[in-house]
């Protein structure tokens, strides 16, 4: 088993996670986010005041998937996070790390069955 953690752009979640319910991964945990990579904030105008946002507002995605979902998983996110053709700093980041084990609360089923 695998843990896919995904920080995208906050107006991808509905695309990404309509896309990823079609490749059949249907269970994830959805998080606010906010923080910066070379982007390192951004200087932005209200009411004709300068003033700089350090941290950005982004949505990580954590899904736990079994092996062989992890491909399709990660192509569907990266075809459908990235904007534009070649893509755009800020667009976002996928960590996949391992996932020793998964436990269900509601009956105590564990293993790749429980996901």
């Amino acid at each position: 088993m695998k843990m896919v953690i995904a920080i995208i752009q906050p107006t991808k979640l509905n695309s990404v996670r309509e896309a990823l319910a079609k490749v059949g991964v249907m269970r994830m945990t959805v998080c606010d986010a906010h923080g910066f990579g070379r982007q390192r904030g951004q200087t932005e105008y209200y009411r004709g005041n300068e003033y700089s946002t350090n941290l950005l507002r982004k949505v990580a995605l954590e899904i736990t998937i079994n092996d062989d979902f992890l491909d399709r998983t990660i192509d569907t996110i990266t075809s459908v996070a990235r904007t534009g053709p070649e893509g755009t700093i800020g667009d976002g980041k996928i960590f996949v790390l391992p996932a020793l084990e998964a436990i269900d609360v509601a009956d105590g089923k564990r293993g790749p069955g429980s996901v």
